[in-house]
């Protein structure tokens, strides 16, 4: 007759929560796997999938019970750091937001908003356009897949311990989170340029002929150069945004090695 003790449904518990609590924090931060058009439910399914095929390959888990002090604050740190690496790689899409906003602000486009569901707010109309975009690129790069592959690093770089991991990993995180408004001002750059050229010829017409009523001429023309050079820019915005997601995992394996 097969019998199961006590110790061991511990030991098979905690091999499968601590990991999957790392998971499920990932999961609920990082680009694609956090969006808010996925229903909570399949988000679970998918760290239980996940959990299910990496706890055969990572490092042992720690002998301690799951329901026990040192249990919890183990699974309170696990989730933690999995919340850690999706905001890093969070901060990729942060930096494409800025660049929508000064993009819609220099276009005149920045009343034309509407409610996003994933920041809870209204979003204007470019800095959405930009981010599914991006969305689209990490995607075709298999970014996603690499984020699991990290997140399956981060065991043998980070192990599950019952100490907590070290703030040393935050200076980098810091690092890459002040790059933040110049990385979204690069990207921005050349529609800033164009418009304010735009801009100067509009001046320079107003003065030549004061009749003209700028208002009434410079705004359709401002949006039509700013799609304009909008779309002579989509083929290098790929690239831009390629570069960006490699620096933004370079940064979570440097947040990783530095907690470690």
């Amino acid at each position: 007759m097969l019998s199961i003790t006590s110790t061991q449904l511990d030991a098979w518990l905690v091999a499968f929560i601590f990991p999957l609590s790392r998971i499920l924090g990932l999961l609920s931060a990082a680009p694609v796997f956090s969006n808010a058009a996925l229903p909570m439910r399949l988000r679970l399914i998918v760290g239980l999938a996940i959990a299910m095929a990496v706890v055969p390959v990572i490092p042992p888990m720690p002998a301690v019970s799951a329901g026990s002090w040192t249990g919890i604050l183990i699974l309170i740190n696990q989730t933690l750091i999995g919340v850690l690496m999706g905001f890093t790689l969070r901060l990729a899409l942060a930096a494409i937001d800025v660049a929508g906003e000064l993009i819609g602000l220099q276009m005149g486009l920045s009343f034309a908003v509407f409610y996003d569901p994933q920041t809870a707010g209204q979003t204007p109309v470019v800095t959405e356009f930009l981010t599914l975009l991006s969305m689209l690129i990490f995607l075709a790069m298999n970014a996603h897949l690499l984020a699991l592959s990290v997140l399956v690093e981060s065991f043998t770089l980070l192990p599950v311990v019952s100490t907590p991991f070290a703030t040393s990993g935050l200076t980098p995180l810091m690092a890459w989170a002040s790059t933040l408004f110049a990385t979204g001002l690069l990207l921005a750059l050349p529609m800033i340029a164009a418009l304010l050229i735009v801009n100067v010829a509009m001046g320079v017409l107003a003065r030549v002929a004061p009749q003209l009523n700028l208002f009434a001429v410079g705004f359709p023309v401002t949006i039509t150069a700013g799609f304009v050079v909008l779309l002579l820019s989509m083929p290098y915005f790929g690239a831009a945004l390629e570069r960006l997601f490699d620096q933004s995992f370079s940064a979570l394996r440097m947040v990783m090695q530095a907690s470690g």
